[in-house]
C-alpha cells in the first residue's frame, strides 16, 4: 500500500451537524493576481453553529478549478474550538494531520485539547476537511469488499503470475475512480488545497496565516507559503516532507524510514523479558524475515473476522505499530500471537486502524483521497516496467518494507490524471520564518526530509526531538511543546538546529 503519511490518532470521532451556509462579507480581498470572479469566495464569512462538546461548525465554498471561478463549487467542512481567552484571542490556528486524506475536522475533535495551554486560551483551533477529503465534496472510488482485496494483495510478488495480479489491483484502483470521480481527479492536488486554505483564511477574517501541519501536512503548509509568502505569520511543520522528491523518490526514503524504526524497536523489544524476537536485535530482525515469508506462504490466522492476514496486512500492522511507541507494548503481544500461535488477529486490528476500516468492513474515504492526490500531485513512471525498477532499489535499500510500501503506489501508473509539474524545492522567498520539526527515528517521514525542507524554505528554522515515532508537537516532551507554542504565539521561532531530549 502507499503508507498514510500522517498523525495517526486512532479511534476518532465521527463529526456530525456541520452544514452551515456561508454568507457574504467584504473585508477581505482576493490576492493579487487571483482570476476575476474570485471576490465571491474570499468575501464570504462562515455561519458557525454548535455542533457539540464545546466545538463549532462551518461549511465554505470554494472552486473547483481555480482558473474557472465562475464554474463547479466544492463545499468544504470545518470546525474549531474557540479560544478559551477570546479578550486575548490572537486569532485561529488552522491544522491539518497529514495523509493526504486525513480528516482535519476529525482530528481536531480528537486533539485539539492537547495543544499546549497558552495556544487553546488564545487560538481558536480550526479543523478542515481538504477538497475530495471526509466530508467535504469527499472522492469515493472503491467499495469496502474492493479495498479489502487491494490491501490484502501480495506487495512481495514472486513471478510474473503474482506481479499480474498487483498489477490488476493496481488498474481496477485507477479505473474505478475514473468511473466514479473523474471530474473531481485532476483538481484534488496540494497545490488547490493549499488555494482553498488562502479562501478559509480569509473567511475567518484573519490577515495572516497561522498553521499546524503535520507530516503531510507540511507539503500542503509549504505550498502555501510558496503561493502566499506575504500571508505567513507562523507555520509550524511537524514531521516534514521533502517536496523536492520525486513520487518513487518519496516511497523509496519512506521505507527505509521504517526500517530505522523497525530497528529501534527490535533493538527496544531484545531488551524486554516479553519479547517474542530473542535477546539479540539482529536475530530479532531475522524472526520478523521469517514471519513475513510464513504470511506469504500461507496467511496467518484471524478470529477478528473472515479475512486472511495475508503478508501484506501483517506489514501494515507493525507499520502503524511503528506510528507511536507508546504503541510498542501492542506490537510485542501481536508478534507473540503471531509467531507462536500464527494468530495475526492483533496484527489486522492494528493494520485496520492505519487504513479506517470499521469492524463492520466500511472505510472511510482515506485511501480513496490519499491515492488521488499523491497520484496528480507529482508525475508517475510511465509503466509497469519502469516501475519496477524502483521496486528492486527499494528492496535493497529497505528489505523488510521496501516492497511493500513502493508497490503500493502502483494504482498511480495507471491513474487517469496525471500532471507535468516536475517536483522542486518550495523555498517560498519572502516569507515570515517558517518552524521545521523534525524527530530523529521517524517512521513515517524520514529526518532527513525535515532537514531538507527547513534548508529548502528561505526562511526555514530547524527544531529537532532526539526521539522515536512520527511527528513531534504532540507527543508530550516538554521541550518541542515549550519551543513550539511560544513560535505560535509570538511568531518568533526557537534558534535554527535547537535539539530536544
Amino acid at each position: 500500500m502507499r503508507l498514510i503519511a500522517t498523525a495517526i490518532v486512532l479511534s476518532l470521532a465521527m463529526v456530525a451537524g456541520c452544514d452551515s451556509q456561508p454568507e457574504q462579507t467584504s473585508r477581505q480581498r482576493p490576492p493579487a493576481g487571483a482570476a476575476a470572479g474570485m471576490d465571491t469566495y474570499y468575501k464570504q464569512r462562515l455561519n458557525w453553529s454548535d455542533c457539540g462538546d464545546g466545538f463549532q461548525c462551518a461549511t465554505a465554498e470554494v472552486p473547483l478549478d481555480y482558473a474557472r471561478p465562475g464554474g463547479d463549487r466544492l463545499r468544504l467542512s470545518l470546525t474549531r474550538l474557540p479560544a478559551e481567552d477570546g479578550s486575548r484571542r490572537v486569532g485561529s490556528l488552522f491544522t491539518n494531520p497529514g495523509g493526504p486524506g486525513g480528516s482535519g475536522v476529525q482530528f481536531v475533535r480528537q486533539a485539539a485539547r492537547t495543544f499546549g495551554a497558552d495556544v487553546r486560551k488564545r487560538f481558536d483551533i480550526i479543523g478542515f476537511d481538504p477538497r475530495g477529503v471526509g466530508s467535504s465534496s469527499p472522492l469515493r472510488c472503491l467499495t469496502g469488499p474492493q479495498l479489502d482485496a487491494f490491501y490484502a494483495a501480495d506487495t512481495t510478488p514472486d513471478d510474473p503470475k503474482e506481479v499480474d495480479a498487483l498489477a490488476a489491483e493496481g488498474r481496477k484502483f485507477a479505473d474505478t475512480c475514473r468511473t466514479k470521480a473523474a471530474k473531481l481527479l485532476p483538481y484534488v492536488g496540494t497545490a488547490n488545497a493549499a488555494r482553498d486554505m488562502d479562501v478559509l483564511r480569509a473567511a475567518v477574517g484573519d490577515d495572516k496565516l497561522t498553521y499546524y501541519g503535520a507530516s503531510y501536512g507540511t507539503y500542503l503548509g509549504a505550498s502555501y507559503a510558496d503561493q502566499f509568502p506575504g500571508k505567513v505569520r507562523a507555520l509550524v511543520l511537524d514531521g516534514a516532507v521533502d517536496p523536492k522528491l520525486s513520487s518513487t523518490e518519496t516511497l523509496i526514503e519512506q521505507a527505509k524510514g521504517f526500517e530505522t524504526a523497525l530497528r529501534a524497536f527490535a533493538a527496544d523489544c531484545a531488551e524486554r523479558p516479553d519479547c517474542p524476537l530473542g535477546t539479540d536485535p539482529d536475530a530479532a530482525l531475522d524472526r520478523l524475515t521469517d514471519l513475513q515469508r510464513r504470511a506469504d506462504a500461507e496467511p496467518l490466522a484471524n478470529t477478528r473476522d473472515s479475512r486472511p492476514v495475508t503478508e501484506s496486512w501483517a506489514a501494515m500492522g507493525v507499520a502503524t505499530a511503528l506510528y507511536a511507541k507508546e504503541y510498542w507494548p501492542i506490537l510485542r503481544q501481536a508478534l507473540t500471537q503471531a509467531i507462536r500461535k500464527n494468530d495475526g488477529t492483533l496484527l489486522i486490528a492494528l493494520a485496520d486502524q492505519m487504513v479506517e476500516r470499521e469492524r463492520n468492513g466500511t472505510y472511510s474515504n482515506q485511501t480513496d483521497a490519499n491515492m488521488a492526490v499523491n497520484c496528480v500531485d507529482k508525475p508517475n513512471p510511465p509503466d509497469l516496467a519502469t516501475y519496477r525498477k524502483a521496486v528492486d532499489e527499494a528492496e535493497k535499500a529497505a528489505p523488510r518494507f521496501g516492497e511493500f510500501v513502493v508497490w503500493g503506489g502502483l494504482p498511480c501508473v495507471y491513474w487517469p490524471a496525471q500532471t507535468k509539474q516536475q517536483p522542486r524545492p518550495l523555498t517560498a522567498k519572502g516569507a515570515a520564518p517558517i518552524l521545521v520539526i523534525g524527530t530523529l527515528r521517524d517512521p513515517a517521514t524520514p529526518y532527513s526530509w525535515a532537514k531538507n525542507l527547513a534548508g529548502e524554505l528561505s526562511s526555514g528554522v530547524l527544531l529537532t526531538l532526539d526521539g522515536d515515532g512520527h511527528t513531534a508537537y504532540l507527543q508530550g516532551n516538554a521541550c518541542i511543546t515549550a519551543a513550539t507554542d511560544r513560535y505560535l504565539l509570538t511568531a518568533q521561532p526557537p534558534k535554527d538546529g535547537t535539539v530536544c531530549r
